[in-house]
C-alpha cells in the first residue's frame, strides 16, 4: 500500500481546500464543496473565502445569507457553521444525537432529570411564531417551567441541540456586528429538515463520507470523526468502501480517498495563504501533522489566525488599526518574508475596503 508523507498529504489538503490555486467558482458552490465553513466568529468565513476564490466579493456572501441560500447554524462538532441551505436540511437530523450528547457532556448534572423530548417540544412551540429570539429570550419564555435548569444549560441544549434553528442576519453579514437571534430552521428555509432514514440504511452518512473525502482526503476514519463529531459512521464507510482507494500515512494509519480526487506532487509550489480563525483546513483532522507542527497544534483551537508558508502553518496574524501584523513562529527566509508581506498587503486592502495596505512583520 502506498505511503503518503505529510508533505504529500498537505498538498492534497491544499488542493481540496482551494488553497493551492484560487478557484473560479461561485461562493455557494465553494461553501458546498468545503462541506461548510466554521463560523463561530461571524467575519471569519469572508477571510476564508477570500483566500480561496478569485475576485471574491463579500457582498455576494452577505446576499446569500440574507437570501437564505446559506445558513448559520450549529452542526459539525456542535460549533456554528456556515452551510448551504440544502446541506443544512439534509444533514441536521443525522447530527442530532451527537448535538445532544455534546451538550450533555458539558451540562449533564445541570440537566439531570429533564425530559429532553418534552423540552424540545416546548422550545419549538415558543419558536413557532417565527419571531427571531436570542437564547436568553427563549429561556425566558420557558422560565415558568419547573424544575428549571440553569439558564445557560437550558439555552445551550435548546439552541445548539434540541431545536433546529438558523441564526438570522444581520449576524454574519460583511462588516456588521450583531447579536445572535434564532428562528426555526423550517420557518427560515420553508421546509422541515429531512427525516432520518428508518430502514437501517445510512444514505446521509455515506454522502458525508464522500463529501468529506472530496474536501479533505486522503484521510483516516479518525479524521472524519474529528471533523463532524459523529461516532456512528463506520457502517457508512464500510458500505462505500469498494468505491474508495487506500493509502498509509507515515504512522501506519489507513487513509481512504476517492479514486479520482487530486493528489498533487509533494513538490508542487504552494503559495502563501492567510487563514481565518478556526479554519477547517486545520480543524478538519484528528492528525493535523500534514499542515501544522505538533508544537503549534494549540493555535488551531485557540482562535489564532494563521499564515501558511510552503503549505504549513508558519506564522500567526492579526489586524491592528488597519495594519496586518504577522508574527512568524520560526525563522523565515527573505523570500518567504517577501511573499508573506505581499499577501499581507492584499489581505489588508481586502479587509479595509482598499483604504490600507499596511503590513508589519515581526522579526523571525
Amino acid at each position: 500500500m502506498t505511503v503518503l508523507g505529510n508533505r504529500a498529504l498537505g498538498r492534497a489538503t491544499l488542493a481540496r481546500q482551494l488553497l493551492l490555486d484560487r478557484a473560479d467558482i461561485p461562493v455557494l458552490d465553494a461553501v458546498a464543496h468545503l462541506c461548510g465553513m466554521q463560523a463561530q466568529e461571524p467575519q471569519e468565513p469572508f477571510i476564508g473565502l477570500w483566500s480561496r476564490l478569485r475576485a471574491f466579493d463579500p457582498a455576494v456572501l452577505s446576499d446569500l445569507l440574507s437570501g437564505r441560500g446559506l445558513v448559520r447554524t450549529h452542526l459539525m462538532r456542535r460549533t456554528v457553521h456556515l452551510l448551504t441551505a440544502d446541506d443544512t436540511l439534509a444533514w441536521r437530523a443525522r447530527h442530532e444525537t451527537m448535538l445532544r450528547q455534546r451538550v450533555l457532556g458539558t451540562y449533564r448534572r445541570e440537566l439531570e432529570g429533564i425530559d429532553l423530548d418534552e423540552l424540545a417540544a416546548a422550545g419549538r412551540a415558543v419558536m413557532a411564531d417565527g419571531e427571531p429570539r436570542s437564547m436568553a429570550e427563549l429561556v425566558g419564555a420557558l422560565a415558568p417551567r419547573r424544575p428549571a435548569p440553569p439558564p445557560r444549560a437550558l439555552g445551550e441544549m435548546l439552541i445548539a441541540a434540541l431545536v433546529p434553528v438558523a441564526q438570522t442576519p444581520p449576524r454574519g453579514l460583511w462588516r456588521t456586528k450583531a447579536g445572535v437571534r434564532n428562528v426555526l430552521l423550517s420557518s427560515w428555509l420553508g421546509r422541515q429538515p429531512d427525516p432520518p432514514s428508518c430502514d437501517g440504511a445510512d444514505p446521509v452518512g455515506q454522502a458525508l463520507v464522500r463529501r468529506y473525502l472530496a474536501a479533505f482526503g486522503p484521510a483516516a476514519s479518525a479524521d472524519l470523526r474529528a471533523w463532524c463529531g459523529l461516532a456512528g459512521l463506520p457502517a457508512a464507510v464500510s458500505a462505500i468502501r469498494e468505491e474508495l482507494v487506500s493509502f498509509r500515512d507515515e504512522r501506519g494509519r489507513e487513509l481512504l480517498d476517492l479514486p479520482g480526487a487530486p493528489r498533487p506532487d509533494p513538490d508542487t509550489p504552494a503559495p502563501v495563504r492567510f487563514l481565518p480563525a478556526f479554519d477547517n483546513a486545520i480543524l478538519g483532522y484528528h492528525d493535523r501533522g500534514r499542515i501544522i507542527d505538533e508544537a503549534h497544534r494549540g493555535l488551531s483551537v485557540a482562535g489564532e489566525r494563521v499564515v501558511l508558508v510552503d503549505g504549513r502553518v508558519a506564522a500567526t496574524w492579526s489586524v491592528d488599526t488597519g495594519t496586518v501584523v504577522v508574527t512568524p513562529l520560526g525563522r523565515l527566509s527573505q523570500a518567504d518574508r517577501t511573499a508573506v508581506a505581499e499577501e499581507g498587503r492584499e489581505v489588508a486592502s481586502f479587509l479595509s475596503g482598499g483604504e490600507s495596505d499596511r503590513v508589519r512583520l515581526s522579526p523571525g
